[in-house]
């Protein structure tokens, strides 16, 4: 784990893991634990809805997918799903908003006197936020139950399935790497004992660091 001495601020946890594996599950169970979480996806749907800080720089990249002052979803989708360079350009305007949404988060934690606060980054390795963590937690399960959770989606189909896992890092990495890791194959009791273990290691972790 990455150590810092005399912390005044939260352990920031980062939440992460690949589609389908259980992590907004997750994040609702750190919640009613009381730990506050940044969710990263609630943050863009914020930025692109009616009125969002987002709205006019994405409808100048991407005319005509804006509609009574929000963006449109489904027609930016089209627009970005297949096109990995307006991808790339899409997330240069959004990334650095949810950036500083993060941080602004983060200091609403300190001034709190929080001991550990949670941002939910779904690409979180992808776009190097692992180096903004002091821990990161990884949501996974068998191959077959995410598959079947994700395939269960209206519309979702096997190639677009593949195709957004083509752009994550693979989960045995994503494992490899984390600090802790949450299985969500076997149930939900099983996953928030785990849960539960990581923040108490965190917390023991950050008393240390005060002393």
């Amino acid at each position: 784990m990455r150590r810092r001495r005399h912390r005044k601020r939260p352990i920031v946890l980062g939440l992460t893991g690949s589609i389908g594996m259980g992590k907004s599950t997750a994040s609702r169970a750190l919640r009613r634990l009381g730990i506050p979480v940044h969710d990263a996806d609630a943050a863009v749907h914020g930025l692109m809805g009616s009125g969002g800080a987002a709205v006019r720089a994405v409808e100048a990249a991407f005319p005509g997918v804006t509609k009574e002052g929000a963006v449109d979803r489904e027609l930016l989708g089209a627009r970005v799903f297949h096109d990995a360079p307006a991808l790339r350009r899409l997330e240069a305007i959004l990334h650095p908003m949810v950036r500083r949404s993060a941080r602004a988060f983060l200091r609403g934690a300190a001034r709190g006197g929080l001991a550990v606060a949670v941002l939910d980054i779904p690409l979180l390795y992808e776009t190097g936020g692992d180096g903004h963590c002091d821990a990161v937690m990884v949501v996974s399960a068998p191959r077959f139950v995410q598959r079947s959770r994700v395939l269960a989606r209206p519309g979702m189909t096997v190639a677009r399935l593949e195709a957004i896992l083509s752009r994550q890092v693979p989960d045995r990495e994503k494992r490899a790497r984390a600090d802790f890791i949450v299985d969500t194959g076997l149930s939900r009791r099983h996953a928030l004992r785990q849960i539960i273990h990581a923040l108490a290691v965190l917390c023991r972790r950050r008393t240390r660091e005060r002393t």
